[in-house]
């Protein structure tokens, strides 16, 4: 293995910390555009759109009417991204999402099966209500968010680059619905809580989208810019303290890797995946913010985000009333110091 030339490092250096300064003017853009559409929710629109600039897949958790919908369809605007939506039902099959073959018959008479792509071939899905559908449904994006293509009868078909999956939840209603299994939550890079708007969000609300004229978003960027972007974020450099921070945060919250809280009140703890999502969404971040490496407090305010789908609490913690979000402030309390 060559020794790299120490000019040939300054360049590289000079040449990312001209690319971020590139992004920086694009993600200010974005964020520009899509505050034109959506009021308020300024954490709900930083989180999901990290989880995009990642490259990796979010899931909106809130009731419904709170713009998660619209939100993506912007984002999807913005970004330059073919996108669609699929609403799931618990009769939706596998192959209303993935496509499925059909016969075709020739001037000859000859037949031949032909592949129909799904509204999964798209660069945003939005996956509505993916609670809704059944886990055999469910299961079948498993593959695409993880693999990025899908395979029909022994044939596999890639999925257009990039891929994001922006699935939707009602945490009220259970009724008729299919918890997503562990598995699945794990493949989703941030989970974002969806709250209600502030009053003056609101009041902006209704005085915005009441009328005749509605603002409508433009494309900013194109997928070709944002591949760019993801690449650039996984570029930027990360100190050892925040690799450290990003360590013992993940650890401590699994049970038995001696934190006393975790132990009393976790099931089961965050994987190595946890990490990963910290890395990239911190970096993110900081881009985000301006800044062209992320620190400390990226970390700690990406905490709730990734891991709160990452962890289930046990009876004891339950029967107090308490929750996820109660024992990962605890964690990034006693991080902080």
């Amino acid at each position: 293995m060559g020794v790299m030339n120490p000019t040939e490092a300054v360049l590289d250096e000079k040449a990312i910390v001209a690319a971020a300064e590139k992004a920086l003017a694009d993600i200010a853009a974005i964020r520009e555009e899509v505050a034109k559409v959506i009021f308020g929710q300024e954490r709900v629109v930083e989180n999901t759109l990290l989880a995009v600039l990642s490259g990796g897949h979010a899931l909106l958790v809130g009731v419904p009417g709170l713009a998660k919908t619209k939100l993506v369809t912007t984002l999807g605007t913005v970004l330059g991204l073919d996108s669609n939506r699929i609403q799931f039902t618990p009769d939706l099959m596998p192959s209303d999402i993935l496509g499925s073959e059909v016969m075709d018959s020739d001037e000859n008479g000859r037949r031949s099966f032909r592949f129909v792509k799904g509204p999964i071939f798209a660069q945003l899905l939005m996956a509505d209500e993916i609670n809704r559908a059944s886990p055999r449904t469910q299961s079948a994006l498993l593959q695409s968010m993880q693999e990025y293509h899908i395979t029909v009868a022994g044939q596999r078909f890639d999925l257009p680059a990039p891929f994001h999956v922006l699935a939707t939840q009602n945490p009220l209603e259970q009724e008729g619905t299919y918890p997503l299994p562990e598995a699945q939550l794990d493949r989703f890079l941030l989970q974002v809580d969806v709250l209600y708007p502030d009053l003056a969000a609101e009041r902006q609300i209704l005085l915005g989208t009441t009328g005749i004229a509605e603002a409508r978003p433009r494309s900013v960027i194109d997928s070709t810019r944002l591949q760019e972007i993801q690449m650039l974020i996984r570029q930027m450099p990360v100190s050892d303290k925040v690799v450290d921070a990003i360590l013992s945060l993940v650890r401590s919250a699994r049970p038995g890797h001696g934190n006393a809280d975790t132990d009393r009140h976790v099931a089961w703890g965050p994987g190595p995946r946890a990490g990963q999502s910290l890395m990239l969404t911190a970096r993110a971040r900081a881009l985000y913010e301006g800044r062209l490496a992320p620190s400390l407090d990226d970390v700690y305010a990406l905490a709730e985000p990734v891991l709160e789908h990452r962890m289930a609490l046990n009876f004891a913690a339950r029967a107090e009333g308490m929750s996820v979000r109660d024992v990962i402030a605890g964690l990034v309390k006693q991080a902080r110091g």
